[in-house]
């Protein structure tokens, strides 16, 4: 073969990762709730400090959205709705084309993490995991909203907890685990597929 020749054969791009619509209509509408529900919770948190009650410290104003208690709660309990009713019908999604079976962890998963050595395979069994562990997160983070937001109608989950304080501190303490997900999600998504994956997610 002559050095002209190899000139000539075009260059072959790597094949970019194609999503479902649903699956980014999925991720946007989790940006923008999640956004919305994080900058209207800390509007709502000023208002009473979880930690240190009034005279706890308090969140600057920037980082809030809402302006007021009242405002906040609005803002937040409008994105949980939409939060949750995305979560549901993403749910849905993934049971009916039976694409959990490829998003949450199993057998394989755990026996290539204990004896395998494909780093790429270990990173989606990682990628899994995190996966099934931020459903429970996710559910909590609802389930204490929910009791929060109307504890006289539903007194029985701000009982189950305790009390409304050790209610407020279970789901203040969901924010950091989400994001926590959000980290590591975007992460393993780098590892396995590259800028390009997390770019199909959205775009």
């Amino acid at each position: 073969m002559t050095s002209d020749s190899v000139e000539r054969q075009p260059v072959r791009l790597p094949k970019l990762p194609k999503q479902a619509i649903l699956a980014k209509t999925f991720h946007w509408i989790n940006v923008v709730s999640v956004f919305i529900m994080l900058t209207s919770g800390l509007q709502i948190y000023n208002a009473n400090p979880v930690f240190g009650g009034r005279q706890g410290m308090h969140i600057f104003p920037l980082f809030t959205l809402g302006g007021w208690l009242a405002g906040g709660r609005d803002w937040h309990f409008a994105a949980m709705t939409l939060f949750a009713l995305n979560l549901l019908w993403y749910g849905l999604y993934i049971l009916v084309t039976r694409r959990w079976k490829h998003r949450f962890v199993g057998g394989n998963d755990v026996k290539a993490l204990q004896v395998g050595r494909n780093e790429k395979r270990k990173a989606y069994a990682w990628h899994r995991i995190v996966y099934t562990a931020i459903v429970p997160i996710l559910l909590l983070a609802i389930f204490t909203g929910i009791g929060m937001y109307k504890p006289a109608q539903f007194y029985w989950i701000v009982d189950a907890f305790g009390g409304w304080e050790a209610l407020r501190i279970v789901h203040f303490m969901t924010v950091p685990a989400i994001i926590g997900f959000a980290i590591a999600h975007s992460l393993l998504a780098l590892k396995v597929g590259g800028t390009q994956l997390i770019e199909s997610m959205f775009w």
